[in-house]
Order: structure tokens, then sequence, then C-alpha cells
């Protein structure tokens, strides 16, 4: 019985919700890096490991965002990260 009970309590509750959400955080920032990467061989442009690496390393959704946007303008990879 009380076992049961704590996964009704309202601090487990919350664990999992945070839980849950940090999950969607990180499926859309996988989503966005895949993206980037997506148009950028669409592109015909080259993508080198370290590039690969920075972009699925990021978990900023801004920044995701800012690359995807230089992606679609970019003649070489490494232009993503580069400011303008």
């Amino acid at each position: 019985m009380v076992g049961s009970y704590f996964w009704r309590h309202p601090l487990a509750e919350q664990v999992r919700a945070e839980g849950r959400e940090e999950g969607r955080q990180q499926g859309r920032a996988e989503a966005k890096a895949q993206m980037i990467l997506q148009i950028l061989e669409w592109r015909g442009i080259p993508v080198s490991e370290d590039v690969r690496e920075q972009v699925n390393a990021s978990t900023d959704l801004d920044q995701l965002d800012i690359w995807a946007q230089r992606a679609v303008h970019a003649t070489e990879a490494t232009e993503l990260f580069t400011e303008e």
C-alpha cells in the first residue's frame, strides 16, 4: 500500500511531469538538428563529422533555429557557426 501511495504523491507527479517535458525538449532539439543536417544534404553541402557532432550536441532550440536559417543560405557547413 505504501508503494502505490508514493506514485500518487504530488512530488512524484511533479518529477514525472518534469521528466516528460525534458523528453519533449530533447525530442524537439533532435528533430531540429536532423532538419539542419538534412537541409545541408539536400543542398549538396558536405558536412564534416565535427559539424555534425556540434549540431547534434546542441539542445538550445533558439540556437538550432538560427542554424536552420543559416543552413538555407550557407555555401559551407561551417557557416552555421559564424556570426553575421
